[in-house]
């Protein structure tokens, strides 16, 4: 008879072997603070125009050097639950916003970490969240006074300019000003007068030489593909989008055909050709001068095309068919008819252009009202033109912040001063313990004008005391001066250092949530592992291959 050994009691007497579980203040809350803390640690660094640069190579080996949080957290494969929660965090901020999400780690990483001293003086972690969730209220309700700037008209160019320079500024410190102009320009050239603004008509094409003040706005699409016939270029030309090969027809069953004579089999093959070469010419005729096709194009389809003298282009991605048909009007066709006028597209111009030693086919729209602009980015390096995407990419979403709510804030760390400093006075006016978590949120807050200083080289201590002293003399946009020499101060709103509001807004929202949430486990039971292989990743959109 096999001995039974039997298990502990309590909660492992009801889980299956291997199971864990930790609970209580010391191994549940203390562990979680301390891994968030130390994840808000490593990204904070990289905060700012002067944020250091994280080398990352992810599980494919894929190599990353960047200071965007937002791709620092995606390709670390955060595995512990309650970092995971903050990552989350930022991951919705990315979502609702596009900017700010190293904003929103350090904030939660910074409260967290403030919590963990009141822990340790006896004060219960509700009292805690209570005391955060009464202090971001307190803040929701002061941010509307704080608001320093106000964009009415998002069409003006130099207004936008303005606006979208500090959220480039935080990547790429000293380009900031080009790269401004290219995204304000490829932006207000598709403002849609009625619908709302979306990210995803300004498209990015990455090709490799030259620096990047070559780069330029084009107002249409580019891509990185050869033409597939003879025909090189064509003016004010109308356009067919097929998802189809253009070739001969597969027929749809099977079948057997007998062949009695050589003549048979000449009007068999003749007959083919004949049918291709009357589709070609019926498309032709309909005043066609480039084709657009999702698949191959056959060989013999080619040679009546290039005998019709129309431009055959080839794109494999389903998703630039798509796009490219929003840009020239056209319908997207999944067989190789005859298109009817309304099915046909409209470019002023289709040409094979040469970028350095890259062949690219633009078709680029002359109107002003063009659907889809096209940012070319020229650099030296794959990870720096990448570098220069993500930059692109926080200034395009701001533009969309722009077109929603054009209000902005101080930045600089102006705002969460003057947030800290009336916080404290708030917190005088508390009877209960939350007084001390609304303390503490306000000493939270001074993480991001000490996180500016830090990776400035500068001394933080002298930063913030210089800044709360600036706010006491009735100056609510003063902050932290990067390029001072000695730990000075600026006005933020003189020297354009701005903050969209909604980023601020949504930004305190989450990190606050996802600090109280972190704080209100007290217990984590873990299963085990199932054993085999990991279930297999749902594969992604090849939206940006």
């Amino acid at each position: 008879m096999a001995l039974h050994i039997p298990k502990a009691p309590g909660v492992p007497q009801m889980l299956k072997d291997g199971a864990r579980m930790f609970s209580g203040l010391e191994e549940a809350v203390y562990r979680n603070i301390n891994a968030c803390k130390q994840f808000a640690q490593s990204v904070r660094s990289a905060y700012g125009p002067n944020g250091m640069n994280k080398m990352i190579i992810n599980h494919i080996e894929k190599q990353f050097i960047t200071s965007d949080a937002g791709t620092i957290i995606r390709e670390l494969d955060v595995e512990h639950p309650a970092a995971k929660l903050m990552v989350l965090a930022s991951q919705m901020q990315d979502a609702e916003v596009g900017d700010g999400t190293n904003f929103v780690i350090v904030i939660s990483g910074a409260l967290l970490e403030a919590a963990e001293e009141l822990l340790r003086l006896g004060v219960t972690t509700s009292e805690i969240a209570e005391g955060y969730e009464r202090a971001l209220d307190k803040c929701l309700e002061i941010l509307p006074e704080l608001i320093c700037h106000e964009i009415k008209d998002c069409k003006n160019f130099d207004d936008v300019v303005n606006s979208i320079k500090p959220a480039i500024m935080s990547k790429q410190y000293g380009n900031e000003e080009f790269i401004a102009k290219l995204v304000a320009k490829a932006c207000v050239a598709i403002l849609p007068e009625n619908t709302t603004f979306n990210v995803d008509n300004v498209r990015i094409c990455k090709i490799l030489g030259a620096g990047l003040l070559q780069s330029e706005v084009l107002s249409g699409m580019v891509f990185k593909r050869e033409v597939e016939g003879d025909v090189m270029g064509a003016t004010k030309a109308k356009v067919v989008v097929y998802s189809c090969p253009v070739d001969i027809t597969q027929t749809e069953t099977k079948g057997t055909v007998l062949i009695k004579s050589a003549d048979e089999l000449l009007n068999f093959s003749k007959g083919e050709e004949s049918l291709l070469e009357k589709q070609i010419k019926d498309i032709a005729d309909a005043g066609v001068k480039v084709i657009v096709a999702g698949a191959k194009f056959g060989d013999m389809a080619l040679h009546f095309l290039n005998k019709f003298g129309v431009m055959a282009v080839r794109l494999n991605s389903k998703f630039d068919l798509r796009r490219l048909a929003k840009t020239v009007n056209a319908t997207v066709l999944p067989r190789l008819t005859t298109p009817t006028a309304e099915e046909l597209g409209y470019c002023d111009t289709v040409r094979v252009d040469e970028v350095g030693d890259t062949r690219v086919v633009v078709f680029s729209m002359e109107s002003n009202e063009s659907r889809i602009s096209t940012v070319v980015i020229r650099g030296s390096t794959d990870n720096y033109m990448d570098d220069i995407e993500r930059a692109i990419d926080d200034g395009v979403n701001t533009f969309k912040n722009i077109a929603r709510d054009g209000r902005f804030l101080a930045g600089a760390g102006a705002t969460e001063i003057e947030l800290a400093q009336h916080l404290l006075t708030y917190a005088d006016t508390l009877p209960g313990l939350e007084q001390y978590a609304v303390r503490k949120f306000a000493v939270a807050l001074e993480s991001i004008p000490r996180a500016l200083a830090e990776n400035s080289g500068a001394n933080a201590t002298e930063v913030i005391n210089n800044i709360y002293k600036a706010h006491r003399e009735n100056n609510k946009f003063a902050g932290f001066d990067i390029d001072s020499e000695n730990n000075g101060v600026c006005n933020a709103k003189e020297t354009g250092v701005l903050d969209s509001y909604v980023l601020k807004y949504w930004g305190l929202k989450y990190a606050v949530g996802a600090a109280t949430t972190i704080l209100k486990v007290d217990q984590i039971i873990m299963a085990k592992r199932a054993g085999g292989p990991k279930p297999k990743a749902k594969a992604g959109s090849d939206d940006e291959s």
